[in-house]
């Protein structure tokens, strides 16, 4: 159940059913699909690179014909159009995710709450592993929000979004300080997922205004604490107008939460159009560059102490050199990354190092480069020079990726996520335990074989690699500034800052 608000993608629930899109591969997608009493109507689009879209059929679903609980393998052939519609549809029961009034609140009752404690308890770690916590969240007010009205009134309503589980409240009409009081809760499939809260007003037939939105990851929830969350703009960067009132607990099973970290993430539903941007060019050449400088001078410190530059340093690092190669066991490999937690970890709560001040640096960027971006637009150059941009923009969604591993790991050695930080230790530390008693031939032995018969032991099963999967968990600093909580009328932001400078 839910809708998708973002730019062309934008759909509203009703009380018929409610709007989804899938993707389908990179140049086509299964589009407006919209549940309707019994029916499930589908279009399929294409679309090219100039934005242009074709509608290339429908179909229909009973989905009363369908068996529950199943996956159901169906070819459809499309209306009016060739060509037909292989999918695969499974009609099971939504469990977990509700709406209701504050008076029904589920975790307000002593017992139920016991109840739902009790499912999630260290002793029920194995059972129905995929049901890894409970998520509820109060939607009371939001304070001085943006007029979008020619009156200086909006109606403003909100969309809450985890995972590919989407939920609304009601609209409140002609007021810039709604009040909502609503419960909604959410089944926790990753308890790094983060929670998206997005304001928007109301506009008719026409899709709704942009009003602001924060993000919420999981594990920063203060579980029973009501919370004001300053909204921010549409990329999370800097904040917009207006307050939002919010209430969150979250229930969860570590040891469930353990075992998923190591497995793929779920792919969204929804993905947006990615455009081609200067300032997110510029950022991500940055954030390459920080990383490529920091592997530099450790080549270049190297170097200095092969060519004797200096022969303090040389001499001791050729004595560090000697007694390392001649003592060195393999099991000290994850000791030592042990010891590097902890060495971060005293300057964390020391308050040595500030997590958030690399992060917030980055994103201080110059905002004329956002005025430069919309003006490239209106002068139709997007057009003229597609291609060229299809190429800068598969250029800069490598950078990013190349940035966001580098600075995932360099957030796990720095207690960013505590929890992942604390689980990447017990990892350590039973690698060190098994590297010390069982040779490693043996261990290269059992993960080959276990590799080798992965596919034979289970066809449908997803090759993976545990670390990525790990490391995708991780923020990187951009998210790490998206996710951070903006504090009211705070005069200390690096935007602010730069702004009095000038």
């Amino acid at each position: 159940m839910g809708w998708s608000p973002s730019h062309s993608w934008r759909g509203r629930t009703s009380p018929e059913g409610a709007w989804q899109r899938f993707l389908f591969s990179s140049n086509w997608e299964i589009k407006d699909t919209k549940v309707r009493k019994d029916m499930l109507d589908i279009e399929v689009w294409r679309k090219d690179n100039k934005k242009h879209e074709e509608l290339l059929g429908t179909c229909q679903v009973d989905i009363t014909a369908l068996p529950t609980k199943q996956t159901n393998c169906l070819e459809l052939p499309l209306e009016k159009h060739p060509g037909s519609l292989l999918m695969l549809i499974a009609v099971a029961p939504c469990t977990g995710v509700s709406i209701s009034d504050l008076c029904v609140c589920p975790l307000a009752d002593p017992s139920e709450r016991q109840q739902i404690s009790q499912r999630y308890c260290i002793k029920n770690s194995f059972r129905d592993i995929k049901d890894i916590g409970f998520l509820q969240v109060k939607v009371l007010k939001a304070v001085d929000l943006l007029a979008a009205d020619f009156a200086g009134k909006s109606d403003p309503f909100c969309v809450l979004e985890l995972g590919n589980d989407s939920l609304q409240t009601h609209t409140v009409y002609k007021n810039l300080n709604p009040e909502w009081n609503k419960v909604f809760t959410f089944p926790i499939k990753d308890i790094h997922d983060v929670l998206e809260v997005t304001v928007f007003d109301e506009d008719g037939d026409k899709p709704p205004d942009f009003l602001g939105k924060v993000a919420i990851p999981l594990l920063s929830i203060r579980n029973g604490k009501q919370s004001c969350y300053t909204l921010k703009n549409k990329d999370l960067e800097r904040a917009s107008k207006g307050v939002i009132y919010l209430e969150l607990d979250v229930l969860f099973n570590p040891v469930k939460a353990s075992i998923r970290t190591f497995k793929p993430r779920e792919k969204r539903f929804t993905e947006e159009n990615r455009k081609f941007s200067k300032k997110i060019l510029s950022r991500n050449v940055d954030r390459v560059k920080k990383i490529t400088m920091a592997i530099w001078n450790t080549i270049q410190f190297l170097r200095s102490c092969f060519l004797w530059e200096s022969t303090v340093k040389s001499v001791i690092a050729f004595v560090v050199f000697v007694v390392t190669v001649w003592s060195v066991e393999l099991y000290m490999v994850p000791l030592f990354l042990l010891v590097l937690f902890a060495y971060n970890f005293s300057l964390v709560t020391t308050g040595k190092v500030n997590n958030t001040q690399d992060a917030q640096e980055l994103m201080g960027l110059d905002e004329d480069e956002d005025e430069d971006d919309k003006e490239s637009e209106k002068k139709g150059l997007i057009d003229r020079i597609h291609m060229v941009q299809e190429i800068i923009i598969a250029v800069q969604s490598i950078l990013e990726e190349i940035a966001s591993f580098g600075e995932r790991i360099k957030n796990t050695f720095n207690w960013t996520v505590p929890f992942l930080s604390v689980l990447a230790c017990l990892v350590l530390a039973a690698a060190t335990v098994i590297l010390y008693f069982i040779p490693l031939r043996y261990i290269v032995l059992i993960w080959g074989i276990n590799k080798f018969t992965k596919k034979l032991r289970n066809p449908y099963a997803i090759d993976n690699n545990e670390l990525l999967d790990f490391l995708s968990r991780v923020p990187s600093d951009v998210q790490k500034v998206q996710h951070a909580e903006l504090k009211p009328y705070s005069s200390s932001s690096p935007i602010r800052k730069k702004r009095s400078a000038l």
